[in-house]
């Protein structure tokens, strides 16, 4: 009696089903790309359970007949390929032939199908894998699939799934997936009766992106866009002020199909280095087209990896594209790289009781320090702006008064508009409209200066500085909103982009008076192993003895008095660095030395630096974050400054 046998269908299905069945978001991914190679323009999902207990999709494709119907839940029967010679053009998602059979003999299957034009369509029933059971009935034109009790027959599987928390939020990042790739399909997830996932299936990108990720993440998206001969790209990435700890929400899509490459994430690592903190990963969409011909997608059941012809090339386009969408475009303003702020909760919020004082109340006295009848206490400015622009004291009005003198102001400003109009449309001015006998002409530009008027900057665009908080954060506005810039985070992105293009070696200045330097016998080693490197950063470095060395030069952006201290700080670096290139040595003591040499929080600045400080940040290469990741800018538009304030909804 022979040993060897040919196993039956049903054993050879439940197989296959641990390569193409993993988990329920495996059954969802293949259903779902079956309804998109059918044409479909409507795809709804829903789950219970995360999946393992009930699981439906239903599309409005082009359904099957009743004979397709029958063929389909057989192994290897399929209407994409029908030679090997096809595999190399393959342009559906789904070739193989062996999702429907497998599916079916690990769960109650039932799939409900109707063709355009067919009286009525077709179910399906299959148990396990067994024989099964097909009947006419009506249904909708396009395909219904629901997957019940997934695993029951074989409870090894069943039992390494994990929780259903879990296992529902594979499917929806599956779902997210594949919705991205598909930005014409208009998706629904429904989760537990919830609906967790709708884009409008307009075609547009961005406006899946947005209804999936929110529009917070909108506002941080940077375009991708690179063509090249026959390879294009295409998609959104964020600024670098927008992170998550995982890859979890980075779309890779190549020709359609979702799948994973080291090579292209990669490649965004190396355009993002020195932009975001190691453990941080921007969100990206990218869409990828090559001709078919260059790529193998028969490498895995799950179609999730792919073989490229010429990898390094993909790795380059990549590359470039992402570094082109980062770097901000010649005169680009400073507004488009400002991070979003996160939207405020309401219980964020406390209400504090408010005291009003009358203005002809006399100031309070103090037992340490009495007020003379006449005196007013010493002004203490709380920010540079109060220390430079703060008018002269004035006698304190009545509250009646002030609101007279404000609606006088009112009244003058809207008359200059009006002139300004008239003007500006050739129109004869009507004087009796533009009579401010009554008014303050003190308040009035004269008629050949209009303009000096209007609110500084309101035509440029260019971000004013107003002062500064705590002396750490600048605090800026323009016709877009609220600006909060960390001074010593924009100045070190500043003095590591110019000491970064300095390839051959960084400006120096020597000292008149040479400082000595003691190591211990490790640092001493590195100084020697890294002598040049210090030169290239503009440290001159000379031995005066066994662990001394006399520090002749230093950069020309850094103080004397931070010299030594960078010095060793770039030693403890190298002496932490394992295996690493001479590209990522120089830039972690680039970071180093610019952290030093940059402005401090505390440090008071005047009016005058801190719009040089604007003006730099603007135009340097990336002005996105600091070396280490934080970002160097933050935006508050006029609309999240109106729900911060509860202003939305009443009309003022």
């Amino acid at each position: 009696m022979s040993l060897i046998h040919v196993l039956d269908d049903n054993t050879i299905n439940k197989i296959a089903a641990g390569e193409v069945v993993e988990r329920p978001a495996s059954v969802i991914k293949e259903l779902i790309e079956n309804a998109m190679d059918a044409g479909a323009t409507r795809i709804e999902v829903e789950i219970m359970a995360g999946g393992t207990s009930f699981m439906r999709v239903t599309d409005n494709g082009k359904g099957m007949s009743k004979e397709d119907a029958q063929m389909a839940i057989l192994r290897h029967a399929t209407s994409k390929i029908q030679a090997v010679s096809d595999l190399n053009t393959i342009s559906t998602m789904g070739f193989r032939g062996e999702a429907l059979p497998t599916i079916a003999s690990v769960s109650r299957f039932t799939m409900l199908t109707r063709e355009q034009g067919a009286d009525l369509g077709t179910k399906v029933e299959i148990t396990g894998g067994k024989t099964p059971d097909i009947i006419e009935m009506g249904c909708n034109v396009g395909t219904t699939i629901k997957v019940e009790d997934l695993f029951f027959n074989t409870p090894a599987r069943k039992k390494f799934l994990k929780t259903n928390h879990t296992e529902g939020s594979k499917i929806n990042d599956f779902i997210i997936k594949l919705a991205l790739s598909r930005p014409d399909i208009a998706f629904q997830f429904i989760n537990n009766n919830k609906t967790a996932v709708v884009t409008p299936g307009n075609g547009n990108l961005f406006d899946t992106v947005q209804a999936i990720y929110g529009g917070q993440v909108a506002d941080s998206l940077l375009t991708l866009q690179l063509e090249d001969d026959d390879l294009k790209i295409a998609g959104f990435i964020t600024k670098p002020s927008m992170l998550k700890s995982s890859r979890s929400w980075q779309t890779f899509i190549v020709n359609g199909r979702i799948i994973q490459n080291r090579a292209i994430a990669k490649a965004i690592d190396n355009a993002y280095r020195s932009l975001i903190p190691k453990s941080g990963f921007p969100l990206t969409v990218l869409k990828i087209t090559v001709p078919q011909r260059t790529i193998d997608v028969n490498v895995h059941p799950q179609k999730s990896e792919m073989k490229f012809e010429d990898e390094s090339r993909i790795f380059k386009a990549v590359y470039k594209s992402v570094l082109d969408a980062i770097r901000p475009s010649a005169g680009g303003a400073l507004q488009d790289v400002a991070a979003v702020v996160e939207k405020p909760r309401a219980q964020q919020y406390t209400m504090e009781p408010m005291e009003f004082v009358p203005a002809t109340a006399p100031a309070p006295q103090t037992a340490r320090q009495p007020l003379a009848a006449n005196h007013q206490p010493a002004y203490q400015p709380k920010t540079i702006y109060e220390a430079v622009s703060r008018p002269a004291v004035k006698p304190a009005v009545s509250f009646a008064e002030a609101q007279a003198q404000l609606q006088q102001e009112r009244q003058v400003h809207y008359q200059q508009a009006e002139h300004r109009e008239a003007v500006a449309d050739g129109q004869q001015v009507d004087k009796s409209k533009t009579d401010l006998s009554n008014t303050d002409m003190s308040m009035v530009a004269p008629d050949n200066d209009l303009s000096a008027a209007e609110p500084a900057g309101e035509n440029t665009g260019r971000m004013i500085p107003i002062g500064q908080v705590d002396l750490t954060y600048i605090i800026a506005q323009d016709l877009k909103g609220l600006y909060i810039i960390d001074q010593h985070a924009a100045h070190e992105r500043i003095l590591f982009d110019k000491l970064s293009a300095m390839a051959d070696g960084i400006p120096s200045q020597q000292l008149l008076v040479h400082q000595l330097l003691t190591f211990d016998r490790k640092e001493a080693a590195l100084v020697e192993e890294n002598k040049e490197l210090f030169a290239k950063l503009g440290f001159q470095l000379e031995a005066a003895g066994d662990f001394d060395y006399r520090l002749m030069e230093v950069p020309a952006d850094v103080p004397v008095s931070e010299a030594e201290d960078i010095v060793r700080e770039i030693l403890t670096d190298l002496g932490n660095m394992h295996e690493t290139t001479a590209k990522e040595i120089r830039q972690a003591c680039l970071a180093t030395t610019a952290c030093r040499a940059a402005i401090k929080a505390g440090e008071e600045l005047n009016m005058r630096q801190m719009e040089i400080l604007l003006d730099e940040l603007a135009v340097t290469a990336f002005p996105y974050t600091c070396p280490h990741g934080r970002p160097t800018i933050l935006k508050f538009s006029s609309e999240d400054l109106a729900k911060m304030f509860k202003r939305t909804g009443f009309g003022f």
